[in-house]
């Protein structure tokens, strides 16, 4: 479903970019064709209103090497020179020498353009050709102005989409965007040199439109421009769309790891009130009540309740200050103390200017637990579990009495510890055990404020 949505906004996307492509590349013509469009009202309503004819003139053609010419003729002699005899000249451009098939020497009958500025008159339309009437069929047959823009606009636009969706086409697919957007843009420019030869172009000599291989000038500038803007925009078009596209893939992928965490969250904080915890912890506080202990119940019952609601509260939370956690640790340790009595001691030695110095919450619980879980307590090996401060580093440190049947655990809660350390804080944990001792050195952060 997600890719299917994606295809089809990215064929949208196409689309929209294809049309705008289009209407810049044919803008000139556009514009063109409106300034004639207008042109030629202009002259028709000048024409209704002022009965305008333009003025016949008859002459010998006279074709250049180049393929224009000029139509020479006699002009009436002036009053000033009643005697003189001069020759005027009109000039006559190599599209109307093929349309009418003009040859050197023709005399002609034709209507012409009156000189502006002192140029020559303008060849219009040939009336008579060696004194015959001429048809020129060719003029007919070339298309309309508005049939031959929509020629172009629906080439144009189908060359965009096609290079577009080269260079957008299963990007969701490939890991290698560097590579893959090469292979890609040699796709389009294959496509592009390929649709060059089916460009629409007119053909002067016969006045319709064909396409350039039919056209027998396989070299049209105008069209290779036009082309080559084409591709010009679709490779960059890829190239941002690549881009935007891993951003949008990053940025999903960090909300995919924002809830994979969320979950690895709820999990731990689920993983911190253990079963076995809890249970031991109703048990010990069974036996406050059968012996009638009401002080002691009343207050392992509060120290409980702070240990299940800081669990709670802080494994929302990223942070806590060291003055919290040595809160909950004192409470966490009470309850050890109900089922150790005079076997298990906490020797804490904290340095007060380090109480608002920040670590990840949580951290002391799995160490404690770990400590009282893994070692032997009893009345003639009472155990010790020292939590102080060095020099902005929280140490943690108990002598190793390993049990004889050690309790099974799965042997991740100091790797969760670590990767959490190094997830939140940039830093790194220190394990150090030795034969005699297991110590843990948290680093502690600076508050923002000092």
């Amino acid at each position: 479903m997600v890719k299917l949505k994606h295809t089809r906004s990215t064929g949208i996307l196409n689309l929209l970019i294809a049309i705008v492509i289009t209407l810049t590349v044919n803008f000139s013509y556009l514009l063109s064709m409106m300034v004639e469009q207008r042109e030629n009202n202009d002259q028709r309503n000048k024409n209704e209103h002022a009965e305008f004819r333009k003025p016949e003139r008859e002459g010998v053609l006279r074709l250049s090497r180049d393929g224009y010419g000029y139509m020479l003729s006699e002009s009436a002699p002036s009053p000033e020179h009643p005697d003189s005899v001069r020759i005027d000249s009109v000039f006559v451009n190599n599209r109307k020498v093929k349309w009418y098939n003009l040859n050197e020497g023709d005399s002609l009958l034709c209507t012409i353009f009156p000189p502006r500025g002192g140029s020559n008159p303008i060849l219009d339309e040939v009336l008579r050709q060696n004194g015959n009437e001429i048809n020129a069929p060719m003029i007919f047959d070339r298309p309309k102005r508005d049939q031959d823009m929509a020629m172009q606009m629906l080439y144009y636009f189908a060359l965009s989409y096609l290079l577009m969706t080269i260079m957008t086409a299963r990007i969701h697919k490939q890991k290698f965007l560097t590579r893959s957007y090469m292979q890609r843009c040699a796709m389009a420019v294959a496509a592009a040199f390929a649709c060059y030869f089916f460009a629409p172009v007119i053909n002067w000599q016969t006045g319709k439109s064909v396409m350039i291989f039919n056209h027998g000038m396989y070299l049209d500038l105008i069209v290779m421009l036009k082309c080559t803007v084409v591709l010009a925009v679709a490779v960059l078009y890829g190239r941002i769309y690549a881009l935007l596209y891993r951003q949008q893939q990053i940025l999903l992928e960090n909300e995919h790891l924002r809830n994979e965490n969320l979950q690895t969250r709820y999990n731990m904080l689920m993983g911190q009130i253990n079963p076995h915890f809890f249970f031991n912890s109703l048990n010990s506080l069974a036996m406050l009540v059968r012996d009638g202990d009401e002080q002691k119940a009343l207050a392992y019952i509060d120290q409980l309740s702070y240990t299940f609601r800081y669990i709670i509260q802080n494994g929302q939370n990223t942070k806590s200050t060291l003055e919290e956690e040595m809160a909950f640790a004192h409470a966490y340790g009470e309850l050890f103390k109900v089922r150790y009595a005079d076997k298990l001691f906490f020797d804490t030695d904290i340095d007060p200017r380090y109480l608002k110095w920040t670590l990840p919450a949580l951290s002391l619980q799995p160490l404690i637990g770990n400590a009282v879980k893994h070692n032997t307590i009893t009345r003639k090996q009472p155990f010790h579990v020292s939590i102080r401060t060095e020099g902005g580093t929280l140490v943690v440190s108990n002598r190793k009495a390993p049990k004889l049947e050690p309790e099974p655990g799965m042997g991740i809660g100091l790797k969760n510890l670590r990767s959490r350390w190094q997830l939140i804080t940039g830093e790194d944990i220190r394990i150090i055990e030795t034969d005699d001792e297991f110590t843990v050195r948290l680093p502690l952060q600076k508050p923002i404020a000092e």
